[in-house]
């Protein structure tokens, strides 16, 4: 049995797995906002939880979250949950569990995820995109996370956008003290600003989306804009990994048009002569952070 944990600012999520990959148990807390011990608190009270709802005991337990263990200090880094921030999390954990514990951005757990049993089943190379308040993203090889030296494998969301044009110099100020960043521009808050900057009006990612499916003009540029943007971040790293299978991930991934638009868009940017990866949404949904948690131990490659 795999129990998985997927840490999030508002609220922290739990399932058990079957060996087979069937749920045997879910369920979710809410998270101790700014509260470390809190945190270690709700997790293994989480996990005694599912536990006995599945009738086991000493599950192993993957824990995804914001941010990474540092291959430096073992402390975490990067956590928007910024009370986790320098914090030795994987081992206070492991010591209120009293057994090992695996933990991985929750990025490379929707990866893991969709690379076990998801929309990237049987592919080597599965790259799975964040598209949400966020931008972020995970690499799958092998059906494991890959990780990298410094634990930052797949950080794409702070890397510039690439080919930018003239209008898109300098960028948006990003929170990591630069501009254009391709977060900046392909999240939700992003494509929000973005619309407002060319329209004076102000409207959520969702309300643009539903506009541009009613064909109003003005959401319909923006909505264009944006896929050229994303079209041109996802070829960058195509050409830097060449990834099986592109998975998307967040609350865009969900609007079909954006997917199916995608590998059209992106071919010219390529650096081949033929481009021909499929660009997929994620079979398990919000689901994939939690069940690519449990993954984390397994199956073995």
């Amino acid at each position: 049995m795999r129990i998985g944990i997927d840490l999030g600012g508002t609220k922290i999520a739990g399932i058990a797995l079957a060996p087979d990959g069937t749920t045997r148990a879910e369920a979710r807390v809410p998270t101790p906002r700014g509260d470390y011990a809190g945190t270690l608190d709700a997790i293994a009270t989480l996990v005694a939880g599912l536990e006995a709802e599945a009738g086991v005991g000493d599950a192993s337990v993957g824990i995804g979250m914001p941010g990474a263990v540092s291959r430096h200090n073992g402390l975490i880094k990067n956590a928007n949950s910024v009370w986790l921030n320098g914090k030795p999390f994987a081992g206070d954990i492991a010591a209120r569990l009293g057994r090992p514990v695996r933990i991985e951005n929750d990025a490379n757990c929707l990866a893991v995820s969709e690379a076990v049993d998801g929309a990237g089943a049987g592919q080597t190379i599965v790259w799975a995109v964040i598209l949400g308040t966020g931008v972020g993203s995970g690499i799958a090889l092998r059906g494991q996370a890959l990780t990298g030296r410094n634990a930052i494998a797949g950080e794409w969301g702070h890397n510039p956008l690439p080919w930018p044009r003239d209008d898109e110099r300098p960028g948006p100020a990003c929170y990591c003290g630069r501009h254009g960043c391709i977060e900046t521009w392909l999240s939700g808050p992003g494509l929000a600003a973005d619309h407002s900057l060319r329209t004076g009006k102000t409207r959520t990612g969702e309300q643009i989306v539903a506009a541009a499916l009613a064909s109003e003009p003005a959401a319909a540029a923006t909505m264009a804009r944006y896929l050229d943007r994303l079209a041109r971040g996802l070829a960058h790293v195509v050409n830097v990994i060449d990834p099986d299978v592109i998975v998307l991930g967040g609350g865009l991934s969900r609007i079909a048009s954006v997917v199916a638009a995608l590998p059209e868009k992106i071919a010219p940017h390529v650096f081949s002569d033929a481009f021909d990866t499929p660009v997929r949404a994620s079979l398990h949904g919000d689901a994939s952070g939690v069940r690519g948690a449990a993954w984390l131990w397994g199956p073995e490659p």
